[in-house]
């Protein structure tokens, strides 16, 4: 095991390298980035990696998503301090982690419970109070902690989740992979009134976002077949 020095030196690597370099400027952002020990949100075996430029498996078929791509959805947030926010798709608990830094309340929900509670445990020992974590159907958002300002999925999704259309606040944006198996285009969907504006911002493989409002077990094999 590296030494939490070595870690920092990483992670330092990985904020100037992987995200500074493509373009993330936010310094509150980056700042949350270079704070938040990404080595002790994946498996134990898989900490020597956490800092590379790519996803990790986190078990249950779930990943850790590369660090850029963390960056970006946070970024497209454009979280100013304060907010409300709403993460489908706990995993780890880093992404929260990071949202954490730079909101108000995280609300995050997972459907694995062990996922969820192992990420539970890791916030709370690192002293990420203003994170609630939740265990559920994702596609369907959490009403009890609408509306929210920002809503990020880590999960591809057929289409944007009503559920989670309906949960914005005015002016909120919901940041989401949507698309099949053979991959999905990351959207930003923003709320005007009864209205929303959706914006592409580029190609992403996801795992799938499973639920009412998400991928059937067998519907994502069979989006495959179908392409």
């Amino acid at each position: 095991m590296l030494s939490d020095e070595e870690f920092a030196l990483q992670r330092e690597r990985m904020v100037r390298n992987q995200i500074e370099r493509r373009g993330i400027s936010d310094a509150r952002l980056l700042a949350a980035m270079r704070s938040v020990p990404r080595h002790l949100f994946v498996p134990p075996d898989e900490a020597e990696f956490a800092y590379q430029d790519g996803p990790l498996k986190i078990g249950s078929g779930q990943t850790i998503s590369q660090p850029y791509i963390v960056a970006v959805m946070t970024d497209l947030l454009e979280l100013k301090g304060g907010e409300t926010v709403l993460e489908v798709g706990t995993g780890s608990g880093y992404q929260a982690a990071v949202l954490a830094k730079l909101a108000g309340c995280v609300h995050t929900i997972e459907r694995f419970e062990g996922l969820a509670r192992r990420a539970q445990e890791t916030l709370r020992r690192l002293g990420f109070g203003n994170v609630i974590v939740h265990v559920g159907d994702g596609s369907l958002g959490w009403p009890e902690g609408a509306p929210y300002e920002g809503i990020i999925v880590t999960a591809a999704a057929p289409t944007a989740p009503k559920a989670l259309l309906e949960q914005l606040a005015p002016g909120g944006r919901l940041v989401i992979p949507v698309g099949g198996r053979d991959g999905q285009d990351l959207q930003r969907w923003v709320r005007e009134g009864d209205r929303f504006e959706v914006e592409s911002i580029f190609p992403v493989v996801f795992v799938p976002l499973r639920g009412a409002s998400g991928w059937g077990e067998d519907e994502w094999e069979r989006h495959a077949e179908w392409m």
